[in-house]
């Protein structure tokens, strides 16, 4: 072999590593980049999930001495964010925590369901019960009616805003008749039943007598348990008035000269004042990713199956 092809291949040999190398060092760079941009986006995504509060926790801080917050907001449900087990389960925990030296229940909600409310009341009684030294105050933002001052009701005071709407002590059952459109538009009813009032208040039949008469006798029934609630709650700060168990919806003010509520107040104002621990701890139940996740992608399927025709038996 002479001299210039030993040169040559000498030369191909230096190329071919430094290529090698060259293309092991762009892999090598490439996976450090993945790797960062992962990190980068796994970092992004925590952040969002904690702003969000997604991943499921409370994010409380140890202290010496804090208030316990608690939020109720929106319809009062079996389904929602504000059921009885994630009210009570927030409850809980508040009272349970040894550094705790009073609960604020803030509450902003409409009402719904009288099952799920008498829950939550029955659970802060027997808190209140167990952990004496521990006092519950409801603190009301812009709405506490219905279902909403049932909860509150078991609270040791009650602090509203001067604007806040605070009562609509009653009972209700609504829905619709379609009679007349169903005859309009030539279609016939059949319903087909085992029991003479399994088709209870049925919207595409005549209203009853009797089935009125009975629905409106559950209606009652539920309304003076309510009231006894109510009234075994604030007791004698209650005024006098028939009319605060109407169905009625008061301002802050108004409710505090009925007796339905006891002072102006924040939960600030409750923290800092009342309680005299001014360091707040969110002890607030909310839905975490998993559950989030899962209600979001049935809710895509749902909408994917009825766009394209399949339905559910």
């Amino acid at each position: 072999m002479t001299d210039e092809n030993q040169k040559d291949r000498w030369e191909r040999t230096l190329l071919e590593g430094l290529a090698f190398s060259s293309l092991n060092e762009q892999r090598r760079a490439r996976r450090w980049g993945i790797f960062f941009k992962s990190l980068t986006f796994i970092y992004l995504f925590l952040l969002l999930f904690l702003a969000l509060g997604w991943l499921g926790t409370n994010a409380v801080r140890l202290s010496d001495k804090h208030s316990a917050l608690v939020d109720l907001q929106g319809m009062i449900s079996d389904d929602s964010v504000s059921s009885a087990d994630n009210v009570i389960k927030g409850l809980r925990l508040a009272f349970e925590d040894p550094n705790t030296q009073g609960v604020i229940l803030r509450i902003n909600s409409p009402g719904g369901s009288p099952v799920q409310a008498g829950y939550i009341n029955d659970e802060i009684r027997r808190l209140r019960s167990v952990y004496p030294d521990i006092p519950l105050y409801a603190v009301i933002s812009d709405v506490c009616a219905s279902g909403g001052y049932y909860v509150a009701a078991a609270a040791d005071k009650i602090f509203v805003d001067k604007a806040s709407l605070v009562g609509s002590i009653g009972v209700l059952m609504n829905g619709f008749g379609f009679t007349g459109t169903i005859e309009k538009l030539g279609i016939e009813r059949r319903l087909l039943t085992a029991g003479e009032s399994k088709g209870f208040l049925d919207p595409f039949t005549p209203l009853d007598p009797q089935q009125r008469d009975h629905a409106q006798e559950l209606l009652g029934e539920i309304h003076e348990q309510f009231i006894n609630v109510v009234q075994e709650g604030r007791g004698d700060r209650l005024k006098d008035t028939p009319e605060i168990f109407s169905g009625v919806v008061w301002t802050g003010q108004r409710s505090i000269e009925l007796g339905l509520a006891d002072e102006i107040g924040s939960a600030g104002f409750v923290a800092r004042e009342v309680i005299q621990a001014e360091y707040i701890v969110d002890f607030t139940t909310r839905e975490g990713f998993a559950q989030l996740f899962a209600k979001r992608f049935s809710e895509v399927v749902m909408g994917v199956l009825t766009n394209s025709g399949w339905k559910l038996r």
